[in-house]
């Protein structure tokens, strides 16, 4: 059990953190200064051009300090985003579209190598100013200037370089957890039933999945960015999705398909379109793969940290309808806003009436600009009147497809393939 006295004392301590913020406000009043330095040295550039009294060398070494100015502007930028989120407070930018692509996995090893990179740069630049107007720079300024320069250089390196032990001693630490939490997990998982875990609340639907190919060159198409083993927590999330089967992007055969943009599913299996609230539309015959390329994705985003449910577009229907027979349904679509991304399979391949059609638009409606949709479909988007109908079909494609990545697969079933080959043998 623990002691009362100190475990209030620790949280007391922890809170002291918010102290350092009036600091990150200070420099961003630091932040201000360097932006009227910059249009200052600017306008003065400017007005030496115009009145012709501007040497080649002055305009080099004003340009230096304009970049000089725009560089130890971006370390304040860095500093107070990058500390504030690591040593105050997390700041909510996942999903914001000028979220910084090192603030998801920056710690205090990755600030400490960036600012001490950003310090090398600025010093580079103060270097070269020096040897630029060398004339009138001392030969005892010259001498120290490299020895301070050559002295950032060594610390950053040994930054760098005890930045791995750490992260790697890091890892080793989180992986160990994860391997007891799992065995934990597995223990429970034996009491459980099969069902346990399934939110829609019916039956799988075995969806179409292409068996895994054999090995093949991998010069062949764009390589697919590797993953981490997952943690206990991303397996959780994954079972937890509802997927009819674990597939893997790894294992598609992307040979099969005449017709594949490859580029895109390299681009998709980074995961950043959940993070961005874009959706991903998969439109090709049945067999082609699209099924597969769904849980794939849905499994990337599961070990992104992005929770995540499946369900083929009979499901969805059936679990739309009983809430809106419950008198739920606006209930419903909020639970479901605790999932950056929801995966509609097999729209097309049954019938929808017009009042279903109008689930899937409020469904859509809803998560639109809000959170991440992926969609399989026998058919396009210019051809989904065939299903909800044309007025339904027309508002939902005009917000599903405003930020979405289309994906088109051509080609014969791959199922029907295996069938005929297996006949003529």
């Amino acid at each position: 059990m623990r002691n009362p006295t100190t475990t209030t004392l620790g949280y007391a301590l922890f809170a002291t953190r918010w102290l350092q913020a009036p600091l990150y406000f200070g420099l961003v009043a630091a932040q201000g200064v360097y932006v009227y330095k910059f249009f200052k040295e600017l306008w003065t550039l400017i007005r030496m051009c115009v009145s012709g009294h501007a040497t080649e060398t002055y305009v080099m070494l004003a340009v230096l300090k304009l970049v000089d100015v725009v560089m130890i502007a971006n370390l304040l930028i860095m500093v107070i985003v990058g500390g504030y989120e690591t040593f105050v407070s997390r700041i909510g930018l996942q999903g914001h579209r000028d979220q910084p692509e090192w603030l998801s996995h920056v710690n205090s090893n990755v600030l400490k190598v960036k600012l001490a990179t950003a310090i090398v740069g600025i010093s580079s630049v103060h270097l070269l100013q020096m040897f630029v107007d060398v004339h009138h720079t001392s030969r005892h300024a010259l001498l120290w200037g490299t020895v301070i320069h050559m002295a950032f250089i060594v610390s950053a390196a040994i930054l760098a370089y005890m930045s791995g032990p750490m992260a790697a001693q890091a890892d080793r630490g989180h992986a160990d957890r994860g391997h007891a939490d799992r065995g934990h997990a597995d223990r429970s998982s034996a009491v459980r039933s099969p069902d346990e875990g399934q939110h829609t609340g019916s039956v799988p639907v075995h969806a179409e999945q292409p068996e895994a190919p054999k090995p093949q060159d991998p010069a062949a198409t764009p390589a697919l960015p590797r993953q981490h083993s997952p943690d206990a927590d991303a397996e959780a999330r994954i079972r937890a999705a509802g997927f009819p089967a674990r597939k893997l992007l790894e294992d598609f055969d992307q040979q099969h398909p005449r017709g594949f943009d490859r580029e895109a599913l390299a681009r998709l299996g980074k995961a950043e379109f959940v993070a961005a609230r874009r959706n991903v539309v998969l439109v090709g015959p049945p067999g082609t793969g699209k099924t597969h390329l769904a849980i794939g994705l849905g499994v990337r985003a599961c070990r992104a940290g992005h929770r995540v449910l499946f369900a083929t577009a009979a499901e969805w229907a059936a679990r739309l309808s009983e809430a809106r027979a419950a008198g739920r349904l606006d209930a419903e679509l909020a639970a479901l806003d605790d999932y950056p991304l929801l995966i509609v399979d097999e729209v097309g391949y049954t019938p929808i009436d017009a009042a279903t059609a109008g689930l899937f638009f409020r469904l859509v409606a809803h998560r639109y600009e809000r959170a991440s949709l992926i969609v399989t479909s026998d058919r396009p988007l210019g051809r989904w009147d065939e299903v909800f109908g044309g007025a339904s079909a027309a508002a939902m494609v005009d917000r599903l497809a405003h930020h979405a990545e289309l994906v088109r697969l051509d080609g014969d079933s791959y199922r029907t393939r295996r069938a005929t080959s297996a006949w003529a043998d």
